[in-house]
């Protein structure tokens, strides 16, 4: 199923007219996959550049890998950002809840920092 799923205190806040405390989305299969495989790649470069450290590797070495994880980070943001725009703000907005594109906005600001 595509789409945010409510946690039980999430339906509780709002059975009580009250905001609720946090979002979810049900990702596809495939969709989750790939970001884990993501993911689990860039924690293998964090944990080689712990090593990294650990043996007293040369300044640039070091710093040559931070920036391939700097960029495997900021890949991962662009995907998932994509997937975001393309499912939960798309449908929201088609709903007529506006306050979707503020959300989209305050996000994009905070990657550009």
């Amino acid at each position: 199923m595509n789409g945010e799923e409510k946690c039980p205190a999430c339906m509780e806040a709002e059975a009580a007219e009250n905001s609720c405390c946090h979002k979810t989305k049900q990702r596809t299969e495939e969709e989750y996959k790939k970001l884990i495989h993501r993911l689990n790649r860039i924690e293998g470069q964090i944990r080689g550049i712990r090593g990294m450290v650990e043996k007293n590797a040369y300044c640039t070495d070091i710093l040559v890998q931070v920036a391939a994880v700097s960029a495997a980070l900021a890949a991962f943001n662009r995907e998932l950002l994509a997937d975001h725009v393309k499912t939960c703000v798309k449908r929201d907005i088609l709903a007529g809840k506006d306050e979707t594109i503020d959300e989209l906005l305050s996000t994009l600001q905070k990657l550009m920092r």
